[in-house]
């Protein structure tokens, strides 16, 4: 059985994995409090999970950010007697989940969240939220804090597909307070100098990035 592992707790949400994922990658979930209420994003399933979103207050939805992040969405939402709610460009999506969807385009729904498109092609759909005066970015996949991401020496990294072509588009004029990861703890301690870093650095750090990659799986 899984086992709830909350891994970050703010005045505002928290972040949760799955004890047992002991690998490179631990998908981590968030749940935020909106002026909606709350909502919960790329959600791992576990039991547990339904008291930590009560103690926050009640679920207004359920979103994922990324077209592979389908987790527990569905589950999730029809629990709580909701929708799986979609941004625009991952309105694809809604065929293979069985729930019933909806899809946002410019901010979550009813929230001060705006949604910005991190990266859009035939491979790869992701969106990131951020809510400028809560100072709260939540970027799923183009960055992490997990081993699998970093080198030695960074507190956030580029994800290794993107190390060569960073979005410093989509995320590098952002300023956040915290930054929420699909994989990892978020970044909560000079959070806006930690994404500016892992984004100027990524293509100059991808040597040392790929030898540590290549060493590991060389071990």
């Amino acid at each position: 059985m899984a086992t709830l592992d909350v891994v970050d707790r703010w005045e505002g949400g928290i972040s949760w994995t799955l004890a047992e994922e002991v690998d490179e990658m631990h998908r981590t979930s968030h749940a935020i409090e909106t002026e909606a209420g709350i909502w919960v994003i790329d959600p791992v399933d576990a039991p547990g999970l339904d008291d930590e979103l009560a103690a926050l207050g009640d679920v207004a939805g359920v979103t994922l950010l990324l077209d592979r992040h389908k987790r527990d969405a569905a589950a999730v939402a029809e629990r709580h007697d909701v929708p799986v709610s979609l941004p625009e460009r991952l309105s694809g999506v809604a065929d293979d989940l069985d729930a019933e969807t909806e899809v946002y385009s410019r901010a979550l729904p009813d929230t001060a969240f705006r949604t910005i498109t991190v990266i859009d092609n035939r491979f790869w759909h992701e969106v990131a939220l951020y809510d400028r005066d809560r100072g709260t970015l939540i970027v799923p996949e183009a960055v992490g804090t997990v081993g699998f991401f970093t080198t030695d020496v960074e507190r956030l990294g580029v994800h290794p597909a993107l190390r060569l072509f960073p979005p410093r588009k989509a995320l590098g004029d952002l300023s956040p307070d915290r930054v929420l990861v699909g994989h990892g703890a978020g970044v909560f301690d000079d959070a806006a100098n930690a994404l500016r870093v892992a984004l100027a650095r990524s293509r100059k750090s991808a040597p040392k990035y790929y030898a540590g990659l290549l060493r590991t799986a060389l071990t």
